[in-house]
């Protein structure tokens, strides 16, 4: 099989509750999200799909996936892309670094594969672990008494664990994990997630400030460093996200006993090739993990519920379901929510059917 085609096309996702805030007065109301068709001389087309949070968050922005694949797309023409160790391997000699770039083409490759063994993707990543499962939900910086009641609503909806955003003004974020955790129930997870937002001395006040809130702290400074030293200074449980974007650094975390629970997401690895690697390699290390990705819709949840689903479920700390937060349905057959949890398809490959009449004309067409 070889790949003959490569197309990708741009998409505005738009949010159910209008706009997603996060630390430093970030904020998003428009996702633009980025579909990749592959087609191959065999009549097997593969989709993957990249959505970075805006360029304040990672080094990785929208217009710079579309460019990007630009570059790449012409030199896997004429490549088997059933190889997924060898497309990989590909790109990274035709580009160095830019992760996110080879997100979307390396889903794209694996739903191909999946279709081409008639099995999900969560079969070649491993296997099914159960029926399904456990999800968290973000909760967008507002006040701390908007930020509960949300809570509470999601509550209802049949989420138990909940990543709340921070990483703004020390004392208001104080009330804002103790409104929140206020209206936790047994069994629920709070995660106050501050997205790199706080300083060292910032960070250190609200811990000492929650110290007897059941709450983890996640990512609370912009660099590793300083968030070791965070985590060197409370007994609260610790996540790590922005600062693990490779093997390299979740090694040294895990070197350095710097977190509990770790972060993978898809397009900061570069793909479910290397996400996998990373996931395998906790699983190994005994290090639970939350499988997610950036943002995105349809395509997006269905790579992530693969992954997650061939995860072992107690090494799975949690993950997400983000085209629940968009109001824009770019496929079907993704994976849909049911009471805070949710599965992969059994339908070979991603499992999903793009509608091409939403995705319309591509901005990309290589062949």
């Amino acid at each position: 099989m070889k790949i003959r085609r490569i197309l990708a096309y741009q998409v505005d996702l738009p949010l159910y509750e209008g706009s997603y805030k996060w630390s430093g007065g970030k904020s998003v109301e428009v996702f633009d999200s980025t579909v990749v068709r592959i087609e191959t001389d065999k009549d097997i087309t593969g989709h993957g799909e990249v959505c970075p949070l805006g360029p304040v968050y990672l080094p990785a922005y929208a217009e710079g996936v579309r460019t990007g694949i630009a570059k790449l797309a012409p030199d896997l023409l004429g490549e088997d892309p059933c190889q997924l160790s060898k497309i990989n391997w590909r790109m990274d000699r035709v580009m160095k670094g830019h992760p996110y770039v080879k997100s979307a083409l390396d889903m794209a490759c694996w739903d191909i594969a999946g279709q081409a063994a008639r099995q999900p993707v969560c079969n070649l990543l491993g296997g099914r672990y159960g029926d399904d499962f456990i999800l968290y939900r973000a909760i967008s910086q507002q006040s701390p008494e908007q930020m509960a009641e949300n809570a509470a609503g999601y509550r209802a909806e049949g989420y138990r664990r909940f990543q709340l955003k921070v990483g703004s003004d020390p004392y208001t974020d104080v009330q804002r994990i103790g409104a929140v955790a206020a209206v936790m129930q047994p069994g629920d997870i709070l995660v106050a997630d501050a997205n790199t937002g706080w300083l060292m001395h910032d960070a250190a006040k609200v811990v000492r400030q929650v110290h007897d809130v059941d709450v983890y702290i996640e990512q609370p400074c912009l660099s590793y460093e300083e968030c070791l030293s965070i985590r060197r200074r409370t007994n609260h449980p610790f996540v790590l996200d922005e600062s693990i974007d490779g093997i390299d650094m979740l090694l040294r975390g895990r070197n350095d006993d710097a977190m509990d629970v770790v972060n993978i997401k898809i397009n900061k690895f570069g793909g479910l090739t290397k996400a996998a690697q990373a996931r395998d390699l906790c699983v190994s290390l005994g290090i639970a993990m939350t499988i997610e990705d950036s943002w995105g819709g349809d395509i997006v949840t269905a790579a992530i519920a693969h992954l997650a689903h061939s995860t072992p479920a107690e090494m799975l700390f949690t993950s997400t379901d983000f085209n629940s937060y968009v109001t824009v349905s770019i496929a079907s057959g993704a994976p849909q929510r049911q009471g805070g949890r949710m599965a992969a398809s059994n339908d070979p490959g991603l499992g999903i059917q793009p509608h091409l009449d939403i995705l319309g004309v591509p901005v990309l067409d290589i062949h």
